[in-house]
């Protein structure tokens, strides 16, 4: 029997087109907040990397806290829409905020980078990134819906990987340079990620089966949620997932201007290195639906990532070669081989929470999504921060013309080696998240 539908294609479009927008926030801070810091604002890589760190060891509390939230909340508009709605007026706020660092004593502006870079993260994308991913298992109870809708998303968060860093640089340039070309392009891009999230929160509605409608998770507490969570090995799989997808952004985003710059004397590269990264992903994206229907969301991860894994090997041969065309080439086929898995990820945190259902007899949808926002974030912090310190290490000069041997090795070791490390790291975890299979041994 065919499962009933819920989505229109359109309304599958508008949810993806979301993470478009959000990607102007959450990709142009992560991969040029430090280069405007230290090169614009003339502030040290190395602290820069440490308070985000610090900022980050708070978004554990509040991912879980927000999610928590998200599933006691009743409302007209649903329990994620309204979080969606609210948060992205304040964390439009502070995006405008942190590319606009006042002249002022340089403790003062590490403090105010500190506080403003963790409203930002730990409260207000918290609650828009969570409200945003717990949808996808609250506007539809079909499965494939579920793959189709994240597959959209994915395709759109590519895109947006390859305009960002592609006409950033000009952009700032086109504003005047310096300060003042930060921030407006702040404010541009600012605007563009409110108008995509309007766009999701009006075009999406949630669904509630009858048996959810009659059940009433506010007597779970606080510490009873994250308990359940805990037990939950599929969340903890994912989680980890997340903290080493983001933290190789966080590095990569980081460095990949740095690369361009000083070792290819090129930082235009830049967008052919993301559209050499983006658009396998976007082809990868493309099939994956079908591909899932076909052998199962578990199959079509395990061999993706095998196969991402080792074009991240040949990746380090052919970087240190120097081969500029031909790193291109296989950068393409090691993002080609992670498309399924981003593309499957929201349908499988909606089966872990399935699982947690099946087991416990409990729905914590929202707080589940949590490890989406966690480990982006966490794991985005954590890669920057690694980035701005081995970069300190290095002996990077900020703003000098000419760099030293040894920071332009450690370029090259953030930029060709350390992928491959996180993409054999990645395919460990990936093979023991077969969800499928202990949603089957619950249910015998």
């Amino acid at each position: 029997m065919e499962e009933k539908r819920y989505l229109k294609l359109w309304q599958k479009i508008a949810y993806g087109a979301g993470d478009f927008g959000s990607n102007f926030m959450f990709t142009f801070v992560s991969s040029f907040v430090v280069i405007y810091l230290t090169d614009t604002v003339g502030l040290d890589a190395a602290v820069i990397g440490m308070l985000m760190f610090a900022s980050k060891c708070l978004d554990g509390v509040t991912d879980v806290f927000f999610g928590r939230l998200m599933d006691r909340t009743k409302s007209k508009m649903g329990k994620a829409r309204p979080w969606m709605f609210w948060s992205v007026f304040p964390l439009a706020v502070c995006e405008i905020l942190l590319f606009s660092t006042p002249g002022m004593d340089q403790k003062i502006q590490y403090v105010y980078f500190f506080v403003v870079y963790t409203l930002l993260n730990s409260i207000f994308y918290t609650a828009n990134n969570i409200s945003y991913a717990t949808l996808t298992a609250l506007m539809t109870k079909n499965p494939n819906e579920r793959v189709q809708a994240g597959t959209f998303r994915f395709i759109f968060v590519m895109l947006a990987g390859i305009i960002i860093p592609s006409v950033t640089m000009k952009l700032v340039g086109a504003f005047g340079g310096g300060a003042a070309g930060w921030r407006g392009v702040a404010i541009l891009y600012t605007l563009i990620m409110v108008a995509f999230n309007m766009l999701v929160v009006f075009s999406i509605k949630e669904v509630t089966t009858d048996e959810e409608k009659a059940e009433d998770t506010a007597g779970i507490t606080f510490l009873q949620s994250i308990r359940l969570l805990i037990g939950n090995r599929y969340y903890l799989l994912i989680l980890a997932f997340y903290l080493l997808q983001y933290g190789l952004q966080g590095i990569t985003n980081g460095v990949g201007i740095y690369y361009c710059t000083y070792i290819l004397e090129n930082p235009d590269a830049l967008g052919l290195f993301s559209f050499a990264g983006m658009i396998p992903m976007i082809v990868g994206l493309a099939f994956t639906p079908s591909l899932v229907k076909r052998f199962g969301i578990y199959q079509v991860n395990r061999i993706g990532m095998l196969f991402s894994s080792v074009f991240g090997l040949v990746f380090i041969v052919v970087g240190y070669m120097g081969n500029f065309p031909l790193m291109l080439v296989v950068m393409a086929l090691r993002g080609l081989g992670m498309s399924p898995m981003l593309g499957t990820l929201n349908a499988v945190i909606a089966d872990a929470s399935t699982y947690t259902y099946k087991k416990d007899k409990v729905h914590l949808d929202g707080s589940m999504f949590s490890c989406s926002s966690m480990g982006i974030k966490l794991g985005g912090g954590l890669g920057t921060a690694i980035f701005g310190l081995l970069l300190s290490l290095g002996g990077y000069k900020n703003g000098a013309a000419v760099q030293s041997a040894s920071a332009l090795g450690m370029i090259q070791f953030m930029y060709i080696v350390i992928p491959a490390i996180i993409c054999i790291l990645m395919l460990i975890v990936m093979w023991g998240l077969n969800v499928e299979k202990g949603i089957e041994k619950l249910e015998q």
